[in-house]
């Protein structure tokens, strides 16, 4: 074993040995690589599968022979998540001095939607891809990446095949959890995505801010009151959990959202329900988006840097199309508590 993965490291895989590895032909391996139309789900899955398993990257110059596109992918779920807006200006400032240009895909939250539109992407030859917490499964991402240089934001998984951004999400919820508890509240609750078990993916933002509350309550000896709602980050997904959470005999004296999208659906169910924010509930959301600040709004949030993580993934990006960088990076963006007239001590006026 160890004698083969010596050799492994010394010489370069091959499109014949990823051929041989998955048992088709090199044409079939051609064909999967150029994403082109009519291969089979089966067959993408046995060549990525191989390729992921044997390491195969594709020579930066049989990748050159196409000729550069000048453009960039960019996915993500849905246009309604306002912080996404903040990524995309970062991206969009990053490249104005250049010849790239940037095209958008909305593949909604669907994991093969958002496979499918990647696929796309490759299959338009795109220069390179920046992945916003996509949903598909992580094999398939890593088998993109061989392919297509990529950088995911988000998640917080390392790879050698993608470079990465991330937020300290775990940093930012202890940051929420230590300003609402020196406000006098114990009884916290946060709302979080759930997350798609499917991906595989390992640190995804959801499960990062999940471990940073709860780590956080119990450091604050709450265990024992932590509270985690799933619902989408947006506003029909923080209405429902709103609704539920408010509801409830023993309902939280303080609510932390995920996304700010998400914190505006709790203040509507607030408001359904005849409470006040911040009379009866404090509420914080996470991103810090300009409607934050807006000032009927004035919510507390946790700033995570949209527009820097846009910037920095989108340099990070055109290193790698550009050849002046061959090993990926994760870089890791701290998290900072802007707080506003939504969180108070309870009862407070």
């Amino acid at each position: 074993m160890a004698a083969d993965s010596a050799s492994r490291n010394t010489k370069r895989v091959t499109i014949t040995d990823v051929a041989r590895h998955a048992g088709v032909s090199t044409a079939a391996v051609s064909k999967v690589m150029r994403n082109a139309y009519g291969v089979s789900p089966s067959m993408q899955e046995r060549v990525r599968a191989a390729m992921t398993e044997l390491g195969y990257r594709p020579h930066a110059a049989a990748r050159g022979m196409r000729g550069r596109t000048y453009t960039i992918g960019v996915l993500l779920d849905n246009l309604r998540n306002p912080f996404f807006a903040d990524i995309l200006d970062g991206i969009r400032e990053q490249l104005g001095e250049s010849e790239y240009t940037v095209l958008i895909g909305a593949a909604g939250f669907g994991a093969e939607d958002q496979a499918r539109t990647i696929r796309a992407m490759v299959d338009r030859q795109m220069d390179g891809l920046i992945l916003i917490a996509p949903g598909t499964p992580r094999t398939e991402v890593l088998a993109t990446a061989v392919v297509t240089p990529t950088v995911v934001i988000g998640h917080h998984d390392t790879s050698d095949a993608h470079d990465s951004v991330v937020d300290a999400d775990d940093l930012g919820a202890g940051l929420v959890v230590d300003h609402l508890v020196a406000l006098g509240h114990r009884d916290i609750a946060l709302v979080s995505a759930a997350g798609n078990k499917a991906g595989r993916w390992q640190r995804t933002p959801e499960i990062a801010l999940a471990d940073g509350y709860l780590e956080a309550m119990d450091r604050h000896g709450l265990s024992g009151r932590a509270r985690v709602h799933h619902a989408a980050y947006s506003d029909e997904g923080g209405h429902a959990a709103g609704i539920a959470l408010l509801s409830d005999d023993a309902r939280p004296t303080a609510i932390l959202t995920g996304a700010d999208i998400a914190a505006l659906g709790v203040y509507r169910a607030a408001a359904d329900l005849g409470l006040s924010i911040p009379g009866d509930l404090s509420l914080v959301g996470y991103n810090n988006t300009a409607v934050a600040a807006l000032a009927p709004v004035q919510l507390t949030s946790v700033d995570q840097a949209g527009h820097t993580m846009g910037a920095t993934a989108a340099r990070m990006l055109i290193e790698r199309v550009e050849g002046r960088r061959d090993r990926a990076m994760q870089v890791r963006m701290t998290p900072r508590l802007v707080v506003r007239r939504s969180t108070v001590a309870p009862g407070a006026p």
